[in-house]
């Protein structure tokens, strides 16, 4: 089975640890949707960058994560909680990857956002959940195949030193593009994010031995299954 690194307080009730995002995620990073964000929380996690001093704050002026705004539903008291329950998620991901057989990447999505300045990449655009967008330090990036492997390559490296025996298994997300940032039409950008994406995960397969490649995007999307795994939206994936 899939590792829950970081289980509920078990005060909680089910529906208040759903609520809180626990129980979703093997730890509560939230979606990982890009290779700069895997090789950022895998890098803070073993130390390998220093961890941003950036918040955000939400419309009740409660406090939200930039690397995940959404993981607590009302935000954070202060800047202390917030660095804190990090912290715990930090170690969440030391104790997954190190006691780990596989570990199983989606890749998601090309487009981001990030701050000009420090390079960090947030998990949604500042001002949507919380924060304030500024044109002058945010910026709209749609990743090309040699900066995502590049992160991914990273992302590796460090997975393969916590724990040299680890085998991964990349897929990559069949859900397409509901809107995009890159002013082309939303079809054109999800083929682009796709194939870049499908192209980095069959390199690195192809180039790592302990990386293989599950071919779950194919499943869903090839003609031959007449998109019968797809809810009627056409773009959510059915649970059958």
């Amino acid at each position: 089975g899939w590792s829950d690194a970081e289980p509920a307080p078990k005060l909680l009730s089910e529906t208040q640890a759903r609520d809180y995002n626990y129980g979703i995620f093997s730890f509560r990073t939230g979606n990982i949707y890009t290779a700069r964000m895997l090789r950022q929380w895998l890098g803070y996690a073993f130390d390998e960058a220093e961890l941003p001093a950036e918040y955000w704050q939400n419309d009740k002026g409660r406090i939200c994560d930039p690397l995940r705004p959404a993981i607590e539903p009302d935000g954070f008291v202060d800047q202390a909680e917030m660095r804190a329950s990090r912290a715990a998620t930090l170690a969440a991901i030391r104790q997954a990857v190190k006691g780990a057989n596989v570990f199983v990447f989606t890749m998601g999505l090309t487009e981001c956002w990030r701050n000009r300045e420090t390079g960090l990449e947030y998990a949604m655009c500042p001002g949507t959940l919380a924060g304030e967008f500024d044109p002058a330090q945010h910026e709209f990036v749609n990743q090309g195949f040699a900066g995502i492997r590049r992160d991914m390559r990273a992302a590796l490296k460090v997975l393969r030193r916590a724990n040299p025996k680890l085998k991964v298994l990349l897929t990559v997300s069949p859900v397409p593009l509901t809107a995009t940032a890159s002013g082309q039409h939303v079809l054109t950008a999800t083929s682009y994010s796709k194939s870049v994406l499908r192209a980095v995960a069959g390199e690195l397969a192809m180039e790592y031995e302990h990386v293989d490649y599950f071919p779950s995007y194919e499943i869903i999307t090839h003609p031959a299954y007449r998109g019968m795994f797809y809810a009627p939206n056409q773009r959510s994936v059915v649970p059958q």
